[in-house]
């Protein structure tokens, strides 16, 4: 199986589906960052898997973003284009469907996404501060 590095992050409907790299952090912050994204012009969130305890959110975000992912309190599994599909079925046990693919772009934008988790850190910890 060959995979290759796309410079727009979203396969165009109707395109077979790539691997994904998963961007996974914290369930508050990344709630957060849904809500944000979803406010954004445009559909900038793509699928968005929970696990069953309600922990973390993983974002699927294009093949390739692992390499440059700096983002503190997150990391970003490489899956080199052997992993995570974009199926009807939550391609991890024990997770489910946020923002399932077809209801949502097939990968978020990994620059848009480190915006929003950044500004999503900024508002917990403005909300945290009120207390």
């Amino acid at each position: 199986m060959e995979t290759s590095r796309i410079n727009d992050p979203r396969t165009p409907p109707g395109a077979p589906a790539a691997g994904c790299d998963v961007v996974t952090v914290p369930a508050r912050q990344g709630l957060e960052a849904v809500d944000i994204l979803r406010r954004g012009p445009g559909d900038a969130v793509g699928p968005v898997l929970h696990d069953d305890g309600g922990d973390t959110l993983g974002f699927l975000v294009p093949p390739g973003t692992a390499a440059g992912w700096d983002v503190p309190g997150s990391t970003c599994t490489e899956t080199d284009g052997r992993g995570q599909t974009l199926a009807p079925e939550p391609p991890v046990a024990g997770s489910d469907w946020l923002l399932p693919p077809g209801e949502a772009d097939l990968a978020t934008d990994p620059a848009v996404l480190r915006e929003a988790l950044g500004e999503a850190a900024r508002t917990i910890k403005a909300a945290d501060s009120c207390r």
